[in-house]
């Protein structure tokens, strides 16, 4: 099935291929069966379309009513027809005690020397974690972490990308404390829960028992709720490359980071390519200011995205220019390479368009892209782009002594 589109095999369609599929799968040769809004009406076809050289199965369901027994049932065929399976991906299955039941079934069944990827979109039972938690071969692993789940201790030697979403507190992380993860390179958590609390130092103090520090490239944390995360407690990651924590400011900004914690960030992570802290930024006066920008682009010569709130107003000061660090002109500084900077709703006082532009380019001379909401932004981002063409031209310019 091509993906974005519904199963759409029709009754008519199921009675001819059905008498075929009894005595042989429909598509022997079969390696990679993906399925995009699958319907409880498709369902009990797609073990016909299964072959013992299957080796990869993703499968999208298209709620509401989708029968749990049938999805159920289906998913405990799975290692059966396919012996040697190496992907497994189910995405938004009925959340219920019997899909649960039915995915530990499948795992305890499964070749675990031959799988490599596995994301599931529901709740995992205890015995289906203490399988998940011992895969030798395992790439790839996301998982939903229940109420009631507790992460055994971990040994994914070959573990490269993890993905967990929960929805009441952190005490999972237990399940990392001394865990063998030695080429975990991406960590992504998405929070269901009302209250996040002290998740990043909880983080912190179990990772600290790993390799992860030396070796984890990309972590994002997301949660619709607003919060006041502390970013210190992520200092110890040091070869970070992408960075992305995700928190809601509609009804309170509670973005707290301030020049000396960004400015430790980029000193002890110069590799960042990607820094997102908090949601699209409000309206609120907070933030880093100048010199927490100048920092990043000092020790950060890599990174190209950036979204942060920050002081619009430290700007547009003449003293801005004269930004150093030791004997080092910051602003002066031309190999940054960020070219996208979000300022979403941060305000614009009026008239300061031109020399916060042309701040901006001292501290970001490549910069090419601004997202903005708040329309003050139009004319800083058609000052930086005057500026740049007047800059190119006065390049190529010539001049001859008489």
């Amino acid at each position: 099935m091509e993906r974005g589109r519904p199963s759409v095999l029709s009754p008519e369609v199921f009675s001819i291929l059905q008498p075929r599929a009894i005595s042989e799968p429909l598509f022997p040769s079969l390696k990679t069966l993906h399925l995009w809004g699958t319907t409880t009406e498709f369902i009990p076809f797609i073990p016909s379309l299964l072959s013992p050289r299957t080796t990869a199965i993703i499968i999208s369901f298209s709620p509401p009513n989708l029968s749990e027994v049938m999805v159920a049932s289906m998913i405990t065929a799975f290692p059966t027809i396919c012996p040697n399976l190496q992907e497994i991906g189910l995405y938004h299955p009925p959340s219920d005690p019997t899909v649960a039941a039915a995915v530990s079934a499948m795992l305890f069944a499964t070749n675990r020397n031959t799988l490599r990827r596995f994301r599931v979109d529901c709740p995992l039972t205890h015995m289906a974690c203490e399988v998940i938690s011992q895969l030798p071969n395992l790439w790839e692993l996301s998982v939903v972490i229940g109420s009631d789940t507790r992460l055994p201790s971990l040994v994914l030697p070959s573990l490269i990308d993890l993905t967990v979403t929960y929805s009441h507190g952190c005490g999972w992380l237990q399940g990392f404390r001394g865990a063998t993860l030695g080429n975990l390179a991406s960590i992504a958590v998405r929070s269901e829960s009302d209250s996040i609390g002290d998740f990043l130092e909880a983080f912190e103090s179990v990772m600290l028992t790993t390799s992860t520090p030396g070796t984890l490239l990309m972590f994002r944390f997301h949660t619709s709720h607003p919060w006041r995360p502390n970013y210190r407690s992520l200092l110890p990651f040091t070869q970070l490359t992408e960075l992305t924590i995700d928190f809601s400011c509609e009804q309170d900004c509670s973005s707290t980071i301030d020049d000396d914690t960004i400015i430790d960030m980029a000193r002890t992570m110069p590799t960042l390519e990607l820094l997102q802290l908090g949601s699209q930024p409000c309206q609120t006066t907070t933030g880093v200011t100048a010199m927490g920008l100048a920092a990043l682009a000092y020790y950060c010569s890599y990174l190209s995205t950036l979204r942060i709130h920050f002081q619009v107003d430290s700007l547009d000061r003449p003293s801005t220019s004269i930004i150093t660090f030791g004997d080092q002109p910051i602003i002066s500084r031309v190999d940054c390479a960020l070219t996208k900077l979000e300022v979403g709703e941060i305000p614009i006082v009026e008239g300061s368009a031109l020399m916060v532009a042309l701040t901006l380019l001292r501290i970001f001379p490549c910069l090419q892209s601004i997202e903005y909401s708040d329309a003050g932004w139009e004319d800083v981002a058609k000052a930086i782009e005057l500026s740049k063409k007047l800059a190119d031209a006065s390049s190529k310019l010539s001049l001859t002594p008489l």
